[in-house]
């Protein structure tokens, strides 16, 4: 019998969350889960606050995931980790981008940047792991593939590896950015491990 699990992703517009979303509900369909995704967009053309739901097990009824029962949440900011913490259920996984967007209040000076966000989260959550995916992708050669360095960090979380994740990142990706999300989600694995 396969576990009912349920994942949040959450982010700015044009982070990635949805293309993550995608490979990761591809790979588990193609090993045999029941899967259902939902997304939520909310000003992302702006730079609002995205959100996606993937739930996956032997059969799912719904894409949504209940506050208090997210198995993992995968914060693309740092700041949008915090809003989306009452959906973590109780020794779930919370991974977080090292990084922050700073909304258009802040930028103007109306609002601070919430500061000590990654203290707070530790203090909150046992199993928070701190993934500095966007310097990582930069590194591996485009900033872009930071959204697939969080889906690797998420893979290992989850213990789902046994999926042929390259296959599946071949299929969704254009040809030209293949190899470079492939070192991308290796790179994530790889940051759970050394944690």
């Amino acid at each position: 019998m396969k576990e009912t699990k349920s994942i949040l992703f959450i982010g700015v517009g044009g982070q990635g969350t949805i293309l993550a979303s995608k490979i990761l509900s591809e790979g588990l369909l193609r090993y045999g889960y029941d899967v259902k995704m939902s997304e939520v967009h909310g000003m992302a053309q702006r730079g609002g606050s995205v959100t996606t739901q993937v739930r996956f097990g032997e059969t799912v009824h719904s894409p949504l995931v209940e506050i208090g029962k997210a198995d993992a949440i995968v914060a693309f900011e740092k700041s949008e980790a915090l809003r989306a913490l009452n959906y973590l259920k109780k020794g779930g996984y919370l991974i977080v981008n090292d990084y922050e967007i700073h909304p258009v209040p802040v930028l103007i000076g109306a609002e601070k940047y919430p500061e000590g966000i990654e203290e707070a989260l530790k203090s909150q959550i046992e199993n928070t792991v701190i993934v500095k995916a966007t310097e990582i992708a930069q590194e591996l050669g485009n900033i872009k593939a930071q959204n697939v360095v969080l889906l690797g960090a998420l893979i290992k979380a989850l213990n789902i590896e046994e999926v042929e994740w390259n296959e599946v990142v071949k299929s969704i990706v254009p040809p030209k950015a293949i190899e470079l999300n492939e070192k991308a989600l290796k790179a994530g694995m790889d940051q759970l491990t050394t944690v």
